[in-house]
């Protein structure tokens, strides 16, 4: 099947973008970012819990104009819309390097989406209830089939112990899609973060825009209507939206990006150096030009993923491991000439360019680096 025409970015998919970027323009400056994220260096990296900061009023108002129903289906209350809409959404939360769960909850849809049990809990999303996945080992693996969390059956729900690593957000979300094995297979399960028996371990992250942890769980009860993927389905489900999951990070680090091409561009124009802006320079206008066309492909990649996991799925892993692979590229190169290219400003707290390089260091090697991307593409034609 052909791909159409611009991706299949339509009107409402343009809306969704251009109306995010408004509205993070105006209520999410950079300097009120750094006020959220790094206004104390001690209590950014040197309290005893590293804080989780965020603005909750801000994010009732994206929950107000409907950011976490997007992709929920019709039926489960949410907008339904293609994966092309998510993709735009993440691209412009990362260029505003947007500390809340948004990201978190739009990949916790697309694992939902994919399941046989899942309506009550995209309806909780689709109202607003922050989500995040607990499928991560310890190990670092978040392969289908792995998991550190046990489930054993109780009457017609489940009791869950154990422990899921780097959870994305974890302090911010409200529900936790566990992935959990037994001798059936692996099952999905709904759980409310505040859960008896459910403990949140934080993480001390570089990143100051987000918040990551390790869940432990001792004797969590779930619900039947909880469980989300029967035993044996949740590997595949998780399988199934891999592609999805790869592709709303790569969109978000295609965005960071962004702002790092843009603010370098314009520090080039106002820096002088000889009596001129550094931007005269060619060792300065070749690393900017390099920016920009390294994030103009993975942009396109990236959203040639998204329109595959639309309409030509069988082609979709493919396209969103090679957008991970040259987003991941580019968090790396683009954080780099940013900070080089501010000169010595570039690496002090007062630059709010380590606020994005953090996020993209994050970002970078989160669900696999660009090498990892590609010993895996390297599989996919032995």
């Amino acid at each position: 099947m052909t791909q159409p025409k611009n991706f299949g970015f339509g009107e409402e998919e343009q809306m969704v973008r251009d109306s995010a970027r408004k509205f993070l323009k105006d209520n999410l400056p950079i300097e009120r970012l750094r006020t959220l994220v790094a206004k104390d260096h001690v209590e950014a990296y040197e309290s005893e819990v590293q804080p989780a900061n965020y603005d909750e009023e801000l994010w009732k108002q994206i929950i107000e104009l409907g950011w976490t129903a997007l992709g929920v289906p019709e039926a489960d209350g949410g907008m339904g819309m293609k994966m092309i809409a998510l993709t735009s959404l993440a691209e412009e939360a990362g260029r505003a390097g947007l500390p809340s769960p948004l990201i978190s909850t739009l990949m916790a849809t697309c694992v939902l989406r994919e399941t046989d049990n899942a309506s009550g809990a995209l309806g909780k999303i689709a109202e607003g209830r922050p989500a995040s996945l607990a499928i991560t080992t310890a190990e670092g693996s978040w392969d289908s089939a792995d998991t550190d969390v046990v489930a054993e059956t109780s009457g017609t729900g489940a009791v869950l112990n154990g422990r899921a690593s780097f959870v994305q957000d974890a302090r911010k979300a409200e529900l936790l899609i566990v992935s959990a094995r037994s001798d059936a297979g692996i099952g999905l399960y709904a759980v409310a973060a505040d859960a008896p028996g459910l403990k949140i371990l934080p993480d001390r992250i570089v990143d100051l825009t987000r918040d990551q942890a390790t869940v432990e769980f001792a004797n969590v009860e779930v619900k039947q209507s909880d469980v989300v993927a029967s035993l044996g389905t949740g590997d595949k489900a998780v399988e199934s939206a891999l592609p999805a999951l790869l592709t709303i990070v790569s969109a978000d680090i295609c965005g960071a990006a962004e702002w790092q091409l843009q603010t370098t561009a314009e520090y080039a124009k106002v820096r002088k150096q000889f009596d001129r802006p550094i931007g005269f320079f060619q060792a300065v206008k070749h690393p900017i030009v390099d920016m920009m066309v390294d994030i103009d492909r993975a942009r396109s990649i990236v959203y040639t993923a998204a329109c595959a996991i639309d309409t030509e799925p069988e082609t979709a892993l493919k396209y969103a491991r090679m957008a991970k692979a040259a987003a991941s590229d580019v968090a790396a190169f683009c954080s780099g000439r940013s900070v080089q290219l501010h000169g010595g400003i570039g690496f002090t707290w007062e630059c709010d360019l380590h606020i994005y390089f953090k996020r993209q260091k994050h970002n970078q090697m989160y669900l696999g680096d660009g090498a990892f991307q590609r010993a895996r593409l390297a599989e996919l034609y032995d």
